[in-house]
């Protein structure tokens, strides 16, 4: 089961709304209402991921040419690392932030961020990323976390 990690296209908003809503739904409901895992599905309608294509480098991992999981590079900022719930644990998520975080290097970045939500902080720290601060909108917590790139 190879994974490939391809910069994502138009092609693939649909595919990546439904893994984005799917991890919702099962892996961060375990921290967080159902109204806010709603709130947060919104941001990410095929329609809006169409238009976050235009604003931030997105990612794909895709095993057999099917979309299992995607994240994104915001100049300095990680965002929507997220994985279908019957891929994780595989180790495509650290894949795919190997190659963020290359892409980050390859374009200067010294300190790469990431508002993690509760579910992914293990994650993010077994990474090398660390708590900074924890931001609240409304009910919904996030946990700012940095990494140093300097070699």
């Amino acid at each position: 089961m190879d994974c490939l990690i391809r910069i994502a296209t138009n092609g693939d908003a649909a595919a990546i709304s439904q893994i984005v809503v799917r991890s919702l739904r099962e892996s961060n409901a375990q921290d967080y209402s159902p109204e806010i895992i709603e709130q947060v599905e919104q941001s990410f309608s095929p329609a809006a991921i169409l238009h976050l294509l235009t604003q931030r480098q997105v990612y794909v991992a895709t095993i057999d040419g099917h979309v299992v999981a995607t994240a994104s590079l915001d100049r300095d900022i990680v965002r929507s690392v997220l994985v279908d719930p019957a891929s994780q644990g595989a180790g495509i998520g650290r894949q795919l932030m190997a190659m963020i975080q290359s892409v980050a290097v390859n374009a200067g970045v010294k300190l790469l961020r990431v508002p993690s939500s509760i579910t992914a902080e293990g994650f993010y720290s077994s990474l090398g990323f660390e708590k900074v601060r924890d931001e609240f909108n409304g009910a919904e917590r996030t946990t700012i976390m940095e990494k140093s790139l300097d070699q």
